[in-house]
């Protein structure tokens, strides 16, 4: 994609700017730092995300004065289901912090969160220089990592940079990279991103069992399908939040269609909102059209759907940003 020209070299007198050479750290300006203390439990853990309205938080070991992993709802899955031995961790792979987590739970003693962060192994704390170009983090979003924290050079972390902060900033700014336009424009078949196998539960499946097709299967999300194949909702591990909100883990024997609906309930009376975002586009949608919905709904995923609403696909954070990374100027 090269034609002799340096496109890395942005100009003096002009707005424009080659967005794959941006600093990481120029994207976390003022941004709010939430850290979860090492010794909190899984439950209070799980109310700091809640309330800061975050999927994931460094956890912090004041006693060994370090950083010691990443909490997110991926993780708090998997605690769950080994709380309710409904899944094992095979001996070999069990190390001294699984031991010590899988003897408390047995006991019904407290379990602090580093024993559970990173639990899942799905997404592991990775660690970038604030100096470090957007285009190097955007192609490791691209192979599915779904964050980094970025630190000065003082070994300080100044922020958490996501692939939902990562988007946001790129559509907001998107006027100020004109060699991204022609990509907004491209529909999602011509990028390749229909026809992918998506994995989906019926509105009959209990919440419980929906959990462990996610963690066998290493997704974070399902589409809620009846009994032809239309798309009623989704159920997410994100939506784990609304099960430890107040210990509801009767909501765990709910069918997914209840479930939905006690979330699109429950997100109303405590927002005000009066209907939950739609997650899906057409499979005919442009990629610009796709990115705008992801950014305003907040949600990491879009199920693809044709003229009927039968699920045809799925775009992910990650799958935009796999397309990104072949748009970077080499």
């Amino acid at each position: 994609m090269t034609d002799g020209i340096n496109h890395h070299r942005e100009g003096l007198t002009t707005s424009h700017h080659d967005w794959s050479m941006l600093q990481v750290g120029k994207l976390l300006e003022n941004q709010p730092i939430v850290i979860i203390d090492a010794n909190s439990s899984v439950e209070d853990a799980s109310e700091v995300l809640l309330k800061k309205g975050v999927s994931s938080a460094p956890i912090y070991d004041s006693a060994r004065k370090m950083f010691v992993g990443m909490f997110d709802y991926s993780d708090l899955m998997t605690y769950i289901l080994l709380v309710l031995k409904k899944m094992e961790v095979p001996l070999e792979d069990q190390t001294m912090e699984i031991r010590d987590l899988i003897q408390k739970t047995n006991r019904s003693q407290n379990v602090p969160v580093k024993l559970v962060s990173d639990l899942s192994g799905n997404d592991p704390f990775c660690t970038v220089l604030a100096e470090t170009k957007l285009g190097g983090v955007v192609n490791d979003f691209g192979t599915g990592i779904h964050r980094v924290a970025v630190m000065d050079s003082e070994g300080n972390m100044i922020g958490v940079l996501t692939q939902s902060l990562t988007l946001d900033y790129l559509m907001r700014h998107l006027s100020e990279f004109p060699q991204l336009q022609p990509l907004m424009q491209k529909g999602l078949q011509q990028l390749g991103l229909t026809g992918v196998k998506v994995l989906s539960v019926t509105g009959e499946t209990q919440v419980l069992e929906a959990l462990i097709i996610m963690s066998t299967n290493e997704v974070s999300s399902l589409a809620v399908v009846n009994d032809q194949g239309v798309l009623l909702g989704n159920i997410s591990m994100t939506d784990v939040q609304h099960i430890m909100k107040d210990l509801r883990t009767s909501w765990l024997w709910l069918s997914c269609f209840q479930f939905v609906s006690k979330v699109r309930m429950t997100r109303g009376v405590e927002t005000g909102e009066d209907q939950y975002p739609v997650l899906d586009v057409n499979a005919k949608s442009t990629f610009g059209y796709t990115l705008s919905k992801l950014q305003a709904t907040k949600v990491h995923r879009l199920w693809i759907i044709n003229d009927t609403n039968h699920v045809v696909g799925v775009v992910s954070l990650t799958d935009v940003f796999k397309v990104l990374s072949g748009y970077i100027d080499s």
